[in-house]
This record gives structure tokens, C-alpha cells and sequence, in this order.
């Protein structure tokens, strides 16, 4: 999406002068990489489309606050999270889980065989997942965020991110791994 960087600074330029054409190169340049982000953490695709509408005014309005220090396509999907997370949270389906530390529960050996393993499958399953655990897993498997980034986005300790990560991808494998059993008990 950053490979043309030069045409997308000399679109920025054009925006911070209110060029009504640049905004439109920029914003189909980024848009479905936008709805896709804001469509996995709301999973409504109407939801998705406002919140990516209301993004792309926010990024237009405080563009003078862009520096470049990250790519503008960084700087405007976490402008799209922080808008889903806020918009899950309005929407009472969001419930803020404090989490306590405990040890590492002891882990399934048991293997999940990938060759067979449908991507599509597995994002079905991400989604349909609690909602913390899905949220976490989106932005550190999907949108590529680090432990200390989600922490910072949902304004949780690393601990807690550590800890709900770990659940979470426990709980994919398992869902994964009852699918599969029912899969080979009935057949294909």
C-alpha cells in the first residue's frame, strides 16, 4: 500500500492545502484496507463503513498533526481502531474484562495439522470467538500489533495483554481442534 510513497507525501502535501481531489486519491487509495481493519473489530458492516468514514474525516482534519515519523497508512488504521474500540465500547458489547495474573496453565501437546488447516476456517472461528479474545488476536495476529502497542490501545498492563493473548490463541486451537475432531468422526 506504502510503495508509492512519494505520490502518497505529495498527496499528504495536497490534503494539508485542502485539495478536495488529493483526498479522494488518498482515500481510495486506503480505503478498503481501512474497512477490512474496522470490519474485524466491529464485525458490522455498516458499523465498519461509518466508522471508516468518521477515520478518514479525523485523519483530513488533524493532518497538520502528521509528522511521518510512521507510515501515513500506520498513522490512519490506528485512527480506525481507536474509533472501532471506542465505538464496541458505546455499544455495550465490549465489556472490560480485568484479568488476574496466574501462571501458565500447562498446554494442549495436542497438534493441530495446518496442511489441512483453511485459512478462511480460522478467521471464521477468530471471529466468533468472545469478544476481548477476538479483539486481541485481530490486532496482534491480523493488524500486526505488538504486546506493548494492544496495551496501549485498550489501556491494559502488558500482564493482562500477555495473559488474554495467551487465552485467546488457547482458545482458537481448541475451537480448531473440536472442529477437526468433528470433521474426521462424521467425514468429509
Amino acid at each position: 500500500m506504502e510503495t508509492n510513497q512519494p505520490h502518497i507525501t505529495n498527496l499528504i502535501e495536497r490534503c494539508k492545502k485542502f485539495d478536495k481531489n488529493a483526498q479522494l486519491l488518498l482515500y481510495k487509495a486506503y480505503y478498503s484496507a481501512m474497512y477490512n481493519t474496522a470490519h474485524r473489530i466491529l464485525k458490522d458492516s455498516f458499523e465498519a463503513e461509518d466508522i471508516m468514514q468518521e477515520a478518514f474525516l479525523t485523519a483530513f482534519t488533524k493532518l497538520a498533526s502528521y509528522k511521518g515519523e510512521v507510515a501515513f497508512g500506520a498513522w490512519l488504521k490506528r485512527i480506525v481502531i481507536n474509533k472501532s474500540l471506542t465505538q464496541l465500547k458505546k455499544n455495550n458489547r465490549y465489556e472490560e474484562v480485568k484479568m488476574e495474573v496466574i501462571p501458565n496453565d500447562t498446554i494442549d501437546d495436542e497438534a493441530i495439522d495446518y496442511k489441512d488447516l483453511n485459512p478462511k476456517k480460522v478467521l471464521n472461528t477468530l471471529q466468533n470467538l468472545k469478544e476481548n479474545y477476538r479483539v486481541v488476536l485481530t490486532l496482534n495476529l491480523i493488524e500486526g500489533y505488538d504486546y506493548e502497542e494492544i496495551a496501549q490501545i485498550l489501556k491494559y498492563t502488558n500482564e493482562n495483554v500477555r495473559t488474554t493473548i495467551s487465552r485467546a490463541k488457547k482458545k482458537l486451537k481448541q475451537v480448531l481442534l473440536a472442529e477437526n475432531t468433528q470433521i474426521q468422526a462424521y467425514g468429509k
